[in-house]
């Protein structure tokens, strides 16, 4: 690992506990630190309002300012890509790095790639969203091959108020999905607080958990070039390392 590695995230405007649990998660790792970038986002809906806030010029101008910290990767903090569609992220990515330099990936490309390197065909789906949010992620993710086979969510327009369910809540949903056997569980959202309790769940029922903030993490620690295995108390993706046809350097791939 390089003596510094910079890790910068775009970070939705009304998220917040995407930022500590990176920073706790990331105490682990002396020599990368996280840098934030925030744009608005405020609710999540299918409505033309809610999916506005996903252009891709915000996201590109925070980005740019992440340029100025010389960070090595830069996320996409949100779980967005999951109803809009892999490609968009895929896009997005392509303009983060062509604006940039840096190399870019998602929250959403990280899931897909912990169900490739997991070789998970199957998934439970855990979130606060709302239904037509919800319907629109499995079909997404079905038309790549993946097939939800239990769900559960909160039917909440959020955003801000996905910060608001405990720990216990979060836990909860996850072991309830995880008792149909799926070949990893996914926590999606990144303002839904489940770093913590996806480890010990895993434990519990030898179930693969996908918490949208530590799958990120992976996904870009990985792409620059970071041994995650130091961090596998967080959850067993840490140790798995990228799939073939992943993101790699400045070339993307299809996902």
């Amino acid at each position: 690992m390089a003596s510094k590695v910079r890790v910068g995230l775009l970070t939705p405007s009304s998220n917040t506990v995407m930022e500590p649990r990176v920073c706790e998660l990331l105490s682990g790792l002396p020599g990368v630190t996280a840098h934030f970038g925030r744009f608005s986002v405020t609710r999540i809906a299918m409505s033309d309002d809610a999916l506005s806030q996903f252009t891709f010029e915000p996201q590109l101008a925070a980005a740019s300012l992440l340029e100025d910290a010389r960070c090595d990767v830069v996320a996409w903090g949100g779980t967005s890509g999951g109803w809009l569609g892999a490609q968009n992220d895929i896009d997005l990515c392509d303009a983060i790095t062509e604006r940039t330099g840096i190399v870019a990936t998602t929250s959403t490309l990280a899931t897909l790639d912990g169900f490739r390197a997991l070789g998970a065909k199957t998934y439970a789906l855990a979130t606060p969203y709302l239904s037509e949010i919800q319907q629109a992620i499995q079909k997404n993710f079905a038309a790549l091959g993946f097939d939800c086979v239990d769900e559960r969510h909160l039917e909440d327009p959020g955003n801000f108020s996905f910060s608001e369910y405990d720990e216990a809540t979060v836990g909860e949903l996850i072991r309830e999905v995880a008792v149909s056997r799926p070949g990893a569980a996914a926590v999606f959202c990144t303002n839904f607080d489940g770093p913590r309790v996806a480890p010990g769940i895993e434990r519990e029922t030898g179930v693969p958990v996908l918490d949208s903030i530590s799958v990120t993490i992976w996904h870009a620690l990985r792409l620059a070039g970071v041994d995650t295995a130091p961090l596998a108390a967080w959850g067993q993706i840490f140790r798995c390392a990228l799939p073939s046809g992943a993101r790699s350097g400045n070339a993307p791939v299809s996902a």
